[in-house]
């Protein structure tokens, strides 16, 4: 789908755009018009295209521009959406539209420096046949490198641009909701609210919504410095605040959470601002998880129901003391970041936690006001077991400081498994994803290779990795996901993903942070394989043998600490031997019916997704594979 331009939409609307507060609003437009615009009427539907046509009424003489505007996700479409001008009749057909798909459409006429439209109408195109739908399919075309609409007077044009740490739900209205930590580039969120969202129709399209909290909760300084007068600290006037990593479920009809993560950045000991200069061989103070709720994620208005649980420590209360700036056996044993929350098969409900210090912890809450179970209790001098969790995962046995984080927990009804996905390592460039699988949501969990992961040093498989496709930078830091399914079978992955350091041309390259949803196949024993390039909505048609035969780029995804690892060839001969690359003289087999082909003994499964690297992009067909050690990641050439 493509927008429509038109150089005297340009000229007209950068007119109008003067003349509005922030650029962002062309609704007070229709207001005093001398003329009125009739709701469209769909005269002819196809597969991929609408035909519509309106009608003006009123002072007509002076309109001077008439057409169309339209959108999957936006329920009143502007100009700032897909655009199509009309003919003489006021009528027009919308095309390069997906099957099977509905958007919002609204007639438009513009006289008197103003746009006046009319009502929106939902239209939905005709079912395509699957090739069909391949044929005529048209690639996302938003640029990954967004600095050009990175501003906060852009943020209409975003899509999936200045997204970290995101969350995603699929909500009673059909949209998928997604939220994240401020975390933008040139920091464009500061002043502007916290946990900002996002909602799409179909996963490619996003529209920006804005932030869900608009100041940090007074409960916050409160709770931080009664904790502080029991310790006999002096209390801290001006927090610095930090917004992390929210999670946000569905818990039953008409009714949303979200958790969200809040970092007090000073100093236990002085309250100082943490920096160099104020260093004073303290820790920094303890973090905060709090609590949301809504009834409606389109209203974007969320209720805050105040504390959950904070960061604690098994050491006493005043052992906060730090040797030097180089040391990391941490005071906090649970930090209290990155909550990722889950309704059991059970049905119950359960905080799931943690960030580098000592580890992830499982934190049980009841059911009807989602705060914990039991009462907490101080936070210090608790033990392994404690109202404030129980460890589920720690890399390491011993380590305080371990490289890994955000936790997402998820429960697949068709394999029995809960998964626990993890980031591990630093997010600017090494960020990468594990994930392993229990029978219990408090584990114990196993990797793909039969660890128990408890107190494991490393977790297999590895799923996502930094890595790089020809004719391209490349992506890095990918991790912190999200997990979630459509409700029909069908499972996605969602994180950020950086572009490398230093491109050239590129002003802090490695701060741009592209959302990236990726789908997901379930191997034939029960592991969750993300592919390798980010979804676009390609047809599902089935590939076929013949299709296979050709060049590969293929990619050995195995762990590599803060490598980007890079394709080489495959080259698939059509008498089912490898004929290039790095497994060149095995041979091949392919299972048509399972999308399953077999490559030097490693079954790679595939899907059509985006070429993403082409110019243009099209669709092309990719594969994921595991074994208990290595990780496998390709796309056909084009």
């Amino acid at each position: 789908m493509k927008k429509v331009t038109f150089l005297l939409i340009s000229l007209l609307t950068v007119f109008v755009y003067t003349a509005c507060s922030d650029g962002l609003d062309d609704t007070e437009y229709n207001r005093n018009s001398d003329i009125d615009v009739a709701t469209p009427q769909v005269t002819e539907t196809t597969g991929y295209t609408l035909t519509v046509n309106s009608s003006v009424t009123g002072n007509v003489n002076n309109v001077v521009m008439r057409g169309f505007v339209y959108s999957v996700n936006a329920q009143e479409p502007t100009i700032k959406d897909n655009v199509v001008e009309a003919d003489e009749n006021f009528s027009a057909t919308i095309s390069g539209l997906m099957g099977n798909t509905s958007y919002y459409i609204r007639a438009y006429a513009y006289s008197n420096s103003r746009y006046t439209y009319s009502d929106a109408i939902t239209a939905t195109t005709e079912v395509l046949p699957l090739d069909e739908q391949l044929r005529i399919y048209e690639a996302p075309d938003y640029a990954d490198n967004y600095t050009g609409i990175a501003g906060w007077d852009q943020r209409n044009e975003w899509n999936l641009a200045n997204v970290h740490d995101p969350t995603v739900m699929l909500a009673e209205d059909g949209y998928y909701y997604m939220y994240q930590t401020d975390a933008s580039y040139g920091n464009v969120h500061d002043g502007h609210g916290h946990f900002h969202g996002r909602r799409s129709k179909d996963l490619v399209n996003w529209e920006y919504l804005g932030s869900t909290m608009d100041e940090t909760p007074t409960w916050v300084k409160t709770k931080l410095n009664e904790i502080r007068a029991e310790q006999g600290l002096d209390p801290i006037e001006n927090p610095e605040y930090g917004y992390w990593a929210p999670v946000a479920r569905k818990v039953s009809a008409g009714k949303y959470r979200m958790y969200y993560s809040i970092v007090i950045d000073n100093y236990i000991k002085t309250g100082a601002p943490n920096n160099a200069d104020n260093y004073d061989n303290s820790w920094t103070e303890r973090a905060f998880i709090g609590l949301m709720e809504t009834a409606d994620p389109a209203s974007n208005v969320w209720e805050d129901k105040g504390f959950v649980v904070c960061s604690s420590s098994d050491l006493g209360m005043n052992e906060w003391g730090r040797l030097s700036a180089d040391n990391w056996d941490g005071y906090f044993k649970w930090n209290a970041i990155d909550p990722s929350y889950i309704i059991t098969n059970e049905g119950e409900h359960w905080l799931i936690y943690g960030s580098w210090h000592s580890g992830i912890a499982a934190l049980q809450l009841d059911a009807a006001t989602g705060k914990p179970l039991r009462e907490l209790g101080a936070p210090w001098d608790i033990p392994e077991e404690s109202t404030y969790g129980k460890l589920i995962y720690r890399r390491g046995a011993n380590s305080r400081w371990q490289g890994s984080e955000a936790p997402e927990v998820i429960y697949n009804p068709e394999t029995g498994y809960y998964y626990l996905f993890l980031a591990y390592d630093a997010l600017d460039v090494p960020y990468n994803t594990r994930v392993a699988r229990a029978e219990r949501i408090t584990g114990p969990y196993y990797g793909i290779d039969g660890t128990d992961i408890t107190t494991s040093t490393e977790v297999l498989p590895v799923v996502t990795h930094p890595y790089k496709f020809s004719n391209s930078y490349g992506w890095v830091g990918i991790a912190h996901c999200a997990i979630f399914d459509d409700g029909a079978g069908n499972w996605y992955y969602a994180s950020q993903g950086r572009l490398p350091k230093d491109i050239s041309g590129i002003n802090a390259s490695n701060a741009i942070m592209m959302g990236h949803v990726r789908s997901i196949r379930w191997t034939e024993d029960g592991w969750p394989l993300v592919m390798p390039e980010r979804y676009g909505a390609v047809p599902r048609v089935a590939i076929t043998e013949d299709e296979l035969i050709g060049n590969w780029e293929h990619i050995d995804l195995s762990y590599s600490y803060g490598n980007q690892k890079e394709s080489g060839n495959m080259t698939l001969a059509d008498d089912h031997t490898i004929t290039d690359g790095t497994w060149q003289g095995g041979t091949w087999s392919y299972d048509a019916e399972k999308q399953i082909l077999t490559a030097n003994g490693v079954k790679l499964y595939l899907q059509r997704e985006v070429d993403w690297e082409a110019d243009p992009r099209t669709h092309t067909i990719v594969y994921a594979g595991y074994t208990t050690t290595k990780t496998y990641w390709g796309k056909k050439s084009n």
